[in-house]
C-alpha cells in the first residue's frame, strides 16, 4: 500500500511538539501545564502554558511494548494492577527513570509541570494520576469533577462544569503570571472547533465503501487532535490530510485492498498489538471503519456559541460518549453502525479500563438485537499485554469474519 505523505508531517510534528514542552520546562520563562486528554486544554494554552498530556505518553508506552515492565513498579508503591495501565505504566516508567520519548525524540524525561489539571470525565483514576505528580513535583492539581452517565446534556450540568472551569482562573494566572484573557480564549476555542471539523470529516471518509483508511490509521493520525487542537498547527495538518484522503479516495487507494467486511470497533485500542491486529484485518479482507475512541476527539459544540466559550466548552466535553449513559452510549453506537454500514462490531473488553468498556453490561446483546449485527467481545488491554492473548484473539476475529461472509 502507498504510505501516506502525512505520515512524514505529522512525525516532524510531533517531534516539535514534544522538544517544545520539553525545553519549556527547562525555561524560567515559559510554564508547562500537564492536562488530561480531554480536559481545558482550550483555557492552557489562552494563559500561554505548554500543554502536555500524560495520556498520549501512556499510549506511547504502551506502543512501546514495554508497559508491562513498568507496571510493577507502581504496583510496588500501591497501585493496583487492577487500576488504568495508562497511570501504572506511566507511573512505574517514572519511578525508573525511563521514557519512549529518549528512543524517538532524544528527550532524556518527561517535562516537569508547574500545574497538573484534569477532568474526571473520562474517569476518576485521571485525578489519582495526577496527584502522584503533583506531590512529587511539589506543584498545584486543580480540575473539574465531572458529571457521570449523563441522560440529557442540560443548562444545570453545562452551568457547573463552565463554573468549575471558571474556577480555575486565580490558580493559572497565579502559575502563569498572566492574567486571563477572554479574547484569547475565544481565539483558542475557536481553533479547536476548525480543528475538531476537520477530524470529523477524515472520520467519515470511512462512510465510503470501499473505506480509503481504517481504525489504524485513526490511531495514528489523531495525535495532533488531541496534542495540538487549540493550535493552528493542528488545523494545517487536518487540512493537508483531509487533501490526501480525498486524493487517495479518487484514486481507488485503500488501506484493505479486498474489502470484504466492514467493522466497528468499541473500546480502547489495544497499542501493543496495532501492528498485528492491522496486519490480521487486512488478511481477512476486513476494514474497521469506525470506532468509538477514535470519535472522543469531536467537539462540535465548541461551536455552539463562540462567545460563550466557558458554555460551549462545558457541553462539548459532556457530550464526551464516556460521559453518557447507557441509552445514550447504545444510541450513538447504533447510528454510527448505520452510518458507517458495518457487518458488525468488535467490542474490546479492556481489563484495566472499564470506563472505555462496554461490553459488561448487556449492551453488545442489546445492540445485536436492535440493529440485528453480530458482535465479538474480545478480552485485553491498552497496555498490559499479559492480559491479552495473540492466538485467542486470532482465532476469534478469523470465526467471526467468517460467521460475517457466511452469512452474506
Amino acid at each position: 500500500m502507498e504510505p501516506f505523505k502525512a505520515g512524514k508531517k505529522m512525525k516532524e510534528l510531533m517531534s516539535n511538539y514534544f522538544h517544545d514542552v520539553y525545553e519549556a520546562s527547562k525555561s524560567d520563562s515559559e510554564k508547562v501545564a500537564w492536562v488530561t486528554s480531554v480536559g481545558p486544554a482550550e483555557l492552557l494554552h489562552s494563559f500561554g502554558f505548554k500543554v502536555y498530556y500524560p495520556e498520549n505518553h501512556g499510549a506511547m508506552l504502551g506502543a512501546s511494548k514495554k508497559a508491562a515492565e513498568y507496571i510493577p513498579y507502581a504496583n510496588s508503591i500501591g497501585y493496583s494492577p487492577n487500576i488504568c495501565s495508562y497511570l501504572t505504566s506511566d507511573v512505574g516508567a517514572f519511578l525508573k527513570k525511563e521514557t519512549p520519548l529518549q528512543k524517538s525524540y532524544g528527550i532524556p524525561e518527561v517535562p516537569k509541570p508547574d500545574v497538573l489539571v484534569y477532568n474526571t470525565n473520562q474517569c476518576r483514576d485521571v485525578q489519582d494520576w495526577f496527584l502522584f505528580y503533583g506531590k512529587h513535583f511539589n506543584v498545584p492539581v486543580i480540575g473539574i469533577t465531572s458529571p457521570k452517565n449523563v441522560n440529557e446534556v442540560d443548562e444545570v450540568l453545562i452551568n457547573d462544569v463552565a463554573n468549575q472551569k471558571r474556577a480555575l482562573i486565580p490558580t493559572l494566572e497565579q502559575v502563569s503570571g498572566k492574567k486571563f484573557d477572554p479574547d484569547r480564549f475565544k481565539e483558542v476555542v475557536k481553533l479547536s472547533y476548525e480543528t475538531t471539523l476537520l477530524w470529523k470529516e477524515c472520520l467519515f471518509f470511512g462512510t465510503k465503501v470501499p473505506s480509503p483508511l481504517t481504525f489504524f490509521d485513526y490511531n495514528i493520525f489523531m495525535a495532533p487532535a488531541v496534542v495540538l487542537r487549540g493550535l493552528p498547527e493542528a488545523v494545517d495538518f487536518y487540512k493537508e490530510l483531509n487533501a490526501e484522503i480525498r486524493e487517495r479516495s479518487s484514486k481507488g487507494i485503500t488501506t484493505v485492498p479486498d474489502e470484504k467486511v466492514r467493522l466497528y470497533w468499541d473500546g480502547m485500542p489495544v497499542w501493543g498489538r496495532l501492528r498485528m491486529l492491522s496486519e490480521l484485518f487486512k488478511e481477512l479482507g476486513a476494514s474497521i471503519v469506525v470506532s468509538t475512541y477514535c470519535n472522543s476527539w469531536i467537539f462540535e459544540a465548541f461551536g455552539d456559541d463562540l462567545d460563550k466559550p466557558f458554555e460551549s466548552t462545558a457541553k462539548a466535553y459532556l457530550e464526551l460518549f464516556i460521559v453518557r449513559s447507557e441509552p445514550v452510549k447504545e444510541k450513538i453506537i447504533t447510528n454510527w453502525m448505520n452510518e458507517f454500514k458495518v457487518d458488525g462490531i468488535i467490542f474490546h473488553d479492556a481489563m484495566t479500563c472499564p470506563y472505555n468498556t462496554n461490553s459488561r453490561y448487556g449492551m453488545p446483546q442489546r445492540i445485536q438485537k436492535t440493529t440485528g449485527k453480530p458482535y465479538l467481545v474480545i478480552n485485553g488491554d491498552l497496555n498490559d499485554m499479559r492480559l491479552f492473548s495473540d492466538e485467542q484473539t486470532k482465532t476469534n476475529v478469523e470465526a467471526f469474519v467468517e460467521q460475517i461472509l457466511d452469512n452474506k
